[in-house]
């Protein structure tokens, strides 16, 4: 399951991401966006699991919870739509 985590610390990185996580099961990857022209993060992220299971738990865990001072919001990802 593949979620969205939208709030995050701008100084988060991806292995920080992935820790916060890593309590509720596997995580299969982690990944802050960032600005392509700056290398900014855009303040927020995606991480996945390889159970639908544990990522049901990291929603239940994780969202609207303080995460390097700042409220994240964790919810199911959705598939992006065509441009």
């Amino acid at each position: 399951m593949k979620l969205f985590v939208g709030g995050l610390p701008f100084a988060t990185t991806d292995d920080e991401l992935a820790a916060a996580f890593a309590q509720f099961g596997t995580v299969a990857s982690a990944k802050v966006i960032t600005d392509r022209e700056t290398g900014r993060s855009r303040g927020f992220g995606f991480v996945e699991f390889d159970s639908d299971d544990e990522g049901k738990a990291a929603i239940d865990g994780l969202d609207n919870k303080e995460l390097g001072g700042r409220t994240i919001h964790v919810s199911e990802a959705r598939e992006r739509e065509q441009r």
